[in-house]
C-alpha cells in the first residue's frame, strides 16, 4: 500500500480488500475486544483475563506477551493496538502493591479512548474451580443488572453501558428459546459489583412453558469500583450518534405499541346510513293488497279546534 497525502491506496486486491474492511459502514460489525496484561501480573489476574477471554470469544483477541504501559496516564499504547487490530473495546489487568489484583474496562471511539473504568479483584472463582457443564462457545448471554445504584449513580450508570457494550454479543433478529442458556448477571450493592455467570436449564414443569432453574457455571467475580475515566457528555452524545439512512422515518397514521405489534388509523368519509345496502329477504316484503289495506285502516284523529 503507498500513501499519498495522508490516503492509503493499495497497490494489490488484498490490501484493497483489507482497506474496505475496515471502512466506516451503515451497519457496523460486531464489537471486538482487545484482552492483555501489563508488566507486572498476578496469577488471579492472567487467569481472569482467560476466563472473561472464554466468555466474549470468538469476538476477543488475547495478548499473550507483557504490555509495559499505564493506561490512564498514556493512552497511546492502546489507541494503537487498537488500530491495528481493529478493536474497539479493551480489557487490561495488572498488579501492584497499591493497587492489587487490577482490571480495566474501556472503550473505544474513532480510535481514541472514550471512557475507562478501574475495577479490584477482591473475591474469584474461575471457570475450571466450578465443575458443571459449561455454555458452548459464542453463546450470546443475557444481561441482568440488579441495584438501584445502575440507574442512580452517573459512574454506575456508564459501568452498566461499559458492561452492556463489551458482552452483548452480536445483534440477532430472532432468537430461539433453547438458545437462552447463558446468563451473566451484575448486583451493585453496598460499593460493590458482584459478577455471576449462570447456564438456564429448561426443566419439565407438566405444561406448555418449561420450568427454568440456574446453575452458576463461573466465573465469578467480587469487584469494587476504583479509577474512572469519563467521556464529556457531548462526546458520549456525539459517539452514540446514527447515519440518516438508517433512521426510521415516521409514517403518519401507524404506531406500535410496546411489544413491538403495528397498528394502522384509517380515515374514512362519513357514511349515509339511509342510503346503505342491507340484505333483502322475501319474507319481508310486503304485498301490494296487503300493503293498501294497511293504509285505509289507518284512521286519522280529528282534532278539535279550540277558539279563543
Amino acid at each position: 500500500m503507498t500513501k499519498f497525502d495522508g490516503i492509503v491506496k493499495p497497490k494489490t486486491k488484498r490490501a484493497k480488500r483489507f482497506l474496505e474492511g475496515r471502512a466506516p459502514k451503515l451497519t457496523e460489525d460486531v464489537k471486538t475486544a482487545m484482552i492483555m496484561k501489563g508488566g507486572n501480573s498476578s496469577l488471579t489476574v492472567t487467569q481472569a483475563l482467560k476466563d472473561i477471554y472464554a466468555l466474549k470469544k470468538p469476538n476477543a483477541v488475547l495478548f499473550k506477551k507483557k504490555n509495559i504501559t499505564r493506561p490512564f496516564e498514556d493512552s497511546t499504547s492502546l489507541e494503537f493496538f487498537s488500530k491495528k487490530s481493529d478493536c474497539s473495546l479493551f480489557l487490561f489487568g495488572s498488579h501492584s502493591k497499591k493497587r492489587p489484583n487490577n482490571l480495566i474496562f474501556g472503550r473505544l471511539f474513532d480510535f481514541h479512548v472514550l471512557d475507562m473504568m478501574e475495577l479490584g479483584i477482591e473475591k474469584y472463582i474461575s471457570l475450571s474451580d466450578i465443575k458443571s457443564s459449561k455454555c458452548p462457545e459464542g453463546t450470546k448471554p443475557m444481561l441482568v443488572f440488579a441495584g438501584d445504584a445502575f440507574d442512580t449513580n452517573n459512574e454506575y450508570r456508564r459501568l452498566k453501558s461499559l458492561f452492556i457494550d463489551f458482552f452483548r454479543g452480536p445483534a440477532v433478529s430472532a432468537v430461539r428459546l433453547a438458545g437462552l442458556e447463558h446468563v451473566l448477571h451484575f448486583t451493585a450493592l453496598e460499593g460493590k459489583i458482584y459478577m455471576r455467570s449462570y447456564r438456564s436449564l429448561l426443566k419439565k414443569s407438566g405444561c406448555r412453558t418449561p420450568r427454568i432453574e440456574l446453575e452458576e457455571i463461573g466465573p465469578s467475580f467480587d469487584l469494587v469500583l476504583r479509577r474512572t475515566h469519563l467521556a464529556s457528555d457531548d462526546l458520549f452524545k456525539f459517539s452514540h450518534r446514527r447515519p440518516k439512512a438508517l433512521k426510521v422515518r415516521k409514517k403518519k397514521n401507524i404506531s406500535r405499541d410496546s411489544f413491538g405489534t403495528k397498528f394502522g388509523r384509517v380515515h374514512m368519509q362519513k357514511q349515509d346510513l339511509s342510503k346503505l345496502q342491507t340484505r333483502k329477504m322475501k319474507g319481508l316484503r310486503k304485498r301490494r293488497g296487503a300493503a293498501g289495506a294497511e293504509d285505509k285502516d289507518v284512521q286519522v284523529p280529528k282534532v278539535a279546534k279550540v277558539e279563543g
